[in-house]
C-alpha cells in the first residue's frame, strides 16, 4: 500500500468522522445492555444487506426470524438460509478477533471463508487451486499458483500501514477481491476483514447496504483503474452513519428523531431536510424507509447554512 500524504477520504467527512470519534471514545466503556443491542443490530442489518447484495431474497424480517427464532422461511432456498446462519456466525466470530486486537492473516482469513461457506462450498475454508472467470465481469482473477505471494504482500501492507485506518481498511477490501482469493464468497470474506480491521481499532462495524449495490461496484471498478478515492469515501460514509447510531445510544442532542419531526423546529419542510440528508449536506441516516437525525446535526445544518437559505 502507497501511504502519501494527500488523504482520500473528502476533508469534511473525514473531520465529522474524527469529532465523532472523539466524542464516541469519551463515552467508553458503554454499558453492557447498551453495546448488547448495537451489537445484535449490526449483526442482523450487516448479515441482511451483505447476503442481499449477493442476491439472497430473504427479507431483512426473514433474517431477523431466522436469527433471533430459528425458525426456517417456506419457500425459501436451504443455502439462503445457511447464508444467514454462517454470515451472522462469522460477523460474531470478527467482534471476538477484534477485541483481542487479531491482526488479518492467512489463519484468520481462512476461518472467517470457512464459517462463511460452511455447508455451502466443498473446499471452504481453502484458497482456490484453480484459475477461474467472474461472470459479467471483463477482468480475470491472478492465476491460482501466485495467491500466496499476493496474499503475503496484502497481509504485510496492511499490518505495516501509516495510512488512515479508513482508507487502509478499503484497500484491504478491494485488493481482496482483486486477488479473489477463494472459488466462492470473496466479497462476504472482503466485507468481514474490513469489519475486524475497523472494529480493532476501536471503529464501529461498517454496513453497505444493498441499496448501494451500484455504487459498490462501480467504485470498486473505479479502484481496479487505479483510483481508490470513491470506495474509500463509500466506507467512510457507512463509518459516518454508523457513528451516528451508536452516539444516538446517549441521547439528548444525539437522539435520533425522524425528520417529519424535526423539520418542526426549523423553517424547512420534511422534504428539503430529506433532501440535504441524500446530498449529505445533513448528517442523518435511513432507518427503513424513513430519514433520522439528531437535534445535534439539525442545528450544526442551520448555523452553517440556514442564514444564506431562508
Amino acid at each position: 500500500m502507497d501511504d502519501t500524504d494527500t488523504p482520500l477520504i473528502q476533508e469534511e467527512l473525514l473531520a465529522r468522522i474524527d469529532e465523532k470519534m472523539n466524542r464516541l471514545n469519551s463515552m467508553r466503556p458503554i454499558p453492557a445492555d447498551a453495546s448488547g443491542r448495537l451489537h445484535e443490530e449490526m449483526r442482523l442489518v450487516h448479515t441482511y444487506h451483505s447476503n442481499a447484495i449477493e442476491g439472497n431474497t430473504l427479507t431483512l424480517q426473514e433474517t431477523k426470524i431466522i436469527l433471533e427464532e430459528g425458525l426456517t422461511v417456506g419457500g425459501k432456498s436451504l443455502r439462503g438460509h445457511l447464508e444467514v446462519s454462517n454470515n451472522a456466525k462469522a460477523f460474531d466470530r470478527v467482534e471476538e478477533l477484534a477485541k483481542k486486537k487479531h491482526a488479518v492473516d492467512h489463519v484468520t482469513i481462512q476461518e472467517i471463508h470457512e464459517i462463511v461457506t460452511r455447508g455451502i462450498l466443498e473446499d471452504a475454508g481453502s484458497y482456490r487451486t484453480r484459475n477461474m472467470r467472474i461472470k459479467g465481469s471483463v477482468k480475470t482473477p491472478p492465476d491460482w499458483s501466485q495467491i500466496m505471494i499476493l496474499m503475503d504482500e496484502l497481509i504485510e501492507k496492511i499490518a505495516e500501514s501509516q495510512a488512515h485506518p479508513i482508507e487502509t481498511a478499503s484497500f484491504l477490501h478491494h485488493r481482496f477481491v482483486a486477488i479473489h482469493p477463494f472459488i466462492d464468497g470473496n466479497d462476504m470474506v472482503a466485507r468481514l476483514l474490513t469489519n475486524l480491521y475497523l472494529i480493532s481499532r476501536d471503529y464501529p462495524p461498517v454496513v453497505l447496504k444493498k441499496e448501494d449495490r451500484g455504487k459498490y461496484y462501480k467504485s470498486l471498478k473505479a479502484a481496479d483503474a487505479g483510483n481508490l478515492g470513491p470506495f474509500t469515501n463509500l466506507i467512510a460514509k457507512a463509518v459516518d452513519e454508523n457513528l451516528t447510531l451508536y452516539l444516538s445510544i446517549s441521547g439528548g442532542n444525539d437522539e435520533l428523531l425522524p425528520l417529519k419531526e424535526l423539520a418542526l423546529e426549523t423553517p424547512y419542510s420534511q422534504e428539503y431536510l430529506s433532501l440535504r440528508a441524500r446530498q449529505g449536506l445533513l448528517d442523518a441516516v435511513k432507518i427503513g424507509k424513513t430519514w433520522h437525525s439528531p437535534k445535534r446535526a439539525v442545528e450544526q445544518y442551520l448555523s452553517e447554512h440556514g442564514k444564506k437559505e431562508v
